[in-house]
């Protein structure tokens, strides 16, 4: 237990100074660490800072100051949407062998209703239809109990069958749409290389945003509530638009308006949708001959790349549009077969615009429209104060603590100050390397954490006087004192370590950044009161050889 072996103690100094260098840089301004580009705002570490660590703690919204937004998720169009497709299924369920031809299947309120032509064909459109529901799978993906159509026979109409969405069934829906438009939120914010963003539910159909850092909440806005639904059409150059894209088109056509035309343009093109964003595996910003300026360049999925091989090869010399949010972003002229499943999608972008639209493009389309109804702006001098208060408070917390073991412990407060010393380093350092951020209610969790340490420490100098007490030699009594200490300091820590787990998979937030400090002082805190304390008390009991101990 005292022996430290050669391969130990480099281990624990290789650790000490690890925690140092990561801790280092957030004493040391960005313009020493960085060589900032003001084009693009690109960083490039400079001198020694490109080989040793160069990244700070992450602050975060109630500390470096940001953006505050809550979007409300548009339940009506899901619900919309949902009975649309269920009015498709329904179509195409009957026009099975044998077909039972409907007189129409129309949407209604909040219902889908089938009216068919032959009363007598009812039932058996009934029976046939009852094929289309099943159990309401959870967010899990697993099969409820309840259904997820409700299905009745009119009973003034002897024709028509009623179907309707359950509760259940919705309910299930929402959840859905809700994770879906955060994962889409957090893949747009990740690329746009934000520092670790808050997105969680709010209320039973809004998402809150929080984005440390951000000090213009519309540019959020502007990137997170952009539907990006991009899908790829043929252009019929039959239709005249008209000059407002008012003109009556035929079945089958839509017409759009063209995107950074002065007048508004117009064209119409085939409803069917030839690709979609799905079939889109990766976009970036690029440069093509034929443009000026960046483009965006895309890859298609191999079934996209089939699909599109097919369309140019026998469309030459039609445009083929790309649509993004119903607006037509380019509509090139079809000159020869694109066969590797790539193009580019330009039109006077600049490097930003390019760059958002890729990353609106990489992200994926929201699964329904998001409308901000609350923004604020979260000032950073408030933030700053935060950290000067709780900044203040760590230092009088350590001072007294520091106090208490020396007047305790003698010369085992010292190692005991010394260790708390390391413990606060190597936690400010574990949050730099692991690219965690820091909110107030961590900061609230290193005071913590330093309380835990001192306590770790009290019950090992404790032991150790209670077997000093006993008789036992100096050496015998230190390390009888931490072996005996050790079960209960693992059990409490381990136990707290849990709870600080479960707060990161659970919490949001401030919760989750309070977690993570505790989580991380946790294990700092054993580090340097059973292994890095026990170090300084064997170098001073090899280099004094004390009869006795001072405590």
């Amino acid at each position: 237990m005292l022996h430290f072996g050669r391969w130990k103690l480099l281990t624990i100094l290789l650790v000490v100074l690890a925690g140092a260098l990561y801790t280092l840089p957030n004493l040391v301004p960005e313009t020493v660490r960085y060589q900032i580009n003001e084009a693009d705002g690109s960083r490039e570490p400079r001198g020694i800072w490109r080989y040793i660590p160069s990244s700070t703690i992450n602050l975060g919204l109630d500390l470096q100051g940001g953006s505050y937004i809550v979007f409300e998720v548009d339940m009506n169009e899901v619900r919309t949407a949902q009975l649309e497709s269920l009015a498709a299924d329904v179509r195409q369920t009957l026009r099975n062998d044998p077909p039972l031809l409907p007189r129409s299947v129309a949407v209604v309120g909040e219902e889908v209703v089938v009216l068919m032509i032959r009363e007598e064909q009812r039932d058996e459109a009934f029976e046939r239809l009852r094929e289309l529901n099943g159990p309401v799978t959870t967010e899990l993906g697993q099969p409820g109990l309840a259904q997820m159509y409700d299905m009745q026979r009119d009973g003034d109409d002897p024709s028509a069958i009623r179907i309707s969405v359950t509760d259940e069934q919705f309910t299930a829906i929402r959840q859905r749409t809700l994770s879906q438009s955060i994962t889409v939120i957090r893949r747009r914010l990740d690329g746009l290389g934000t520092t670790d963003p808050t997105i969680a539910r709010s209320g039973a159909d809004r998402v809150m945003v929080q984005v440390p850092g951000a000090d213009d909440p519309q540019e959020i806005i502007d990137l997170v509530g952009t539907q990006a639904a991009l899908s790829f059409h043929l252009v019929d150059n039959t239709i005249n638009p008209g000059p407002n894209g008012q003109a009556r088109t035929p079945p089958g056509r839509t017409i759009y308006p063209v995107a950074n035309t002065q007048p508004v343009q117009y064209l119409a093109v085939e409803t069917r949708q030839l690709l979609t964003g799905e079939n889109l595996t990766q976009s970036n910003v690029t440069q093509h001959p034929s443009y000026v300026g960046p483009v965006v360049g895309f890859r298609l999925d191999t079934q996209g790349a089939l699909i599109f091989g097919d369309v140019t090869r026998n469309n030459r010399g039609r445009q083929f549009a790309i649509v993004l949010d119903n607006e037509i972003i380019t509509a090139p002229r079809i000159n020869e077969p694109i066969l590797g499943g790539s193009g580019v999608i330009g039109g006077g972008y600049t490097y930003e615009t390019a760059s958002q639209l890729v990353i609106l493009l990489n992200a994926g389309a929201l699964p329904a429209t998001l409308t901000p109804v609350e923004q604020r702006t979260v000032s950073a001098s408030l933030g700053q104060d935060q950290i000067e208060s709780g900044t203040l408070a760590i230092i009088i917390g350590f001072a007294a603590v520091i106090v208490f073991m020396l007047a305790a412990y003698g010369v085992f407060g010292i190692f005991s100050t010394l260790a708390l010393l390391v413990n606060v380093v190597l936690i400010l350092g574990g949050l730099s390397g692991l690219g965690m951020t820091l909110t107030l209610p961590g900061i609230a969790g290193i005071i913590l954490t330093i309380g835990m340490a001192v306590d770790a420490n009290v019950l090992i100098f404790e032991r150790i006087r209670e077997e000093s007490r006993h008789g036992r030699t100096p050496a015998n009594a230190i390390q009888a004192g931490y072996e005996r200490a050790l079960a209960a300091i693992l059990d409490a820590n381990i136990t707290t370590f849990i709870a600080a787990a479960v707060l990161f998979m659970l919490g949001a937030g401030p919760v989750r950044g309070f977690a993570v400090t505790l989580g991380v002082g946790i294990l700092t805190s054993v580090f340097t009161a059973f292994v890095f304390s026990r170090l300084l008390a064997v170098l001073w009991l090899r280099a004094f050889k004390p009869k006795s101990l001072p405590l």
